[in-house]
């Protein structure tokens, strides 16, 4: 099994901005997003094609620059995705299988970055391991106050 066609497209960076707007990178400095911002590779998705299937393994994360997208699950459509949202942040720390499917509803321009370019950049840079670990560690905190 290969990689999406997707996956053979030149080297782009994301922006910084993008970056900031992801709970996972929250706390970051400009320096430490400089750094991700530039390990991102631009991904494009016709109208129609699937990005990432439900139960596929996960091995990367994306910002959507340009288009639209939905979301399924089970079949059953569960949300939109627009520019500026992501999915797949998980994806760049545990490899799990995606819990839903993404197709694009029009032409498609993502910034991907997959784990095994991410990983070598966290374990070189402690700081932004400890901040991205913060961050999740609030990120659940946030989350079981909700589900009370």
């Amino acid at each position: 099994m290969g990689f999406p066609r997707a996956y053979r497209i030149p080297a782009v960076p994301a922006s910084i901005e993008q970056l900031m707007r992801v709970p996972l990178f929250d706390g970051l400095g400009r320096k430490e997003l400089q750094s991700l911002a530039s390990s991102f590779k631009e991904r494009t998705f016709k109208a129609g094609e699937t990005l990432v299937s439900e139960g596929s393994g996960g091995i990367g994360f994306f910002i959507i620059d340009q288009g639209e997208a939905k979301v399924t699950l089970g079949g059953a459509e569960r949300a939109r995705l627009k520019p500026g949202d992501y999915f797949g942040e998980l994806a760049l720390i545990d490899e799990g299988t995606r819990t839903a499917t993404i197709t694009a509803e029009t032409d498609m321009r993502c910034y991907g970055l997959t784990s095994w370019e991410f990983r070598p950049l966290v374990e070189s840079n402690a700081s932004i391991a400890w901040t991205m670990l913060q961050s999740l560690a609030k990120q659940l905190r946030q989350a079981r106050t909700d589900s009370d």
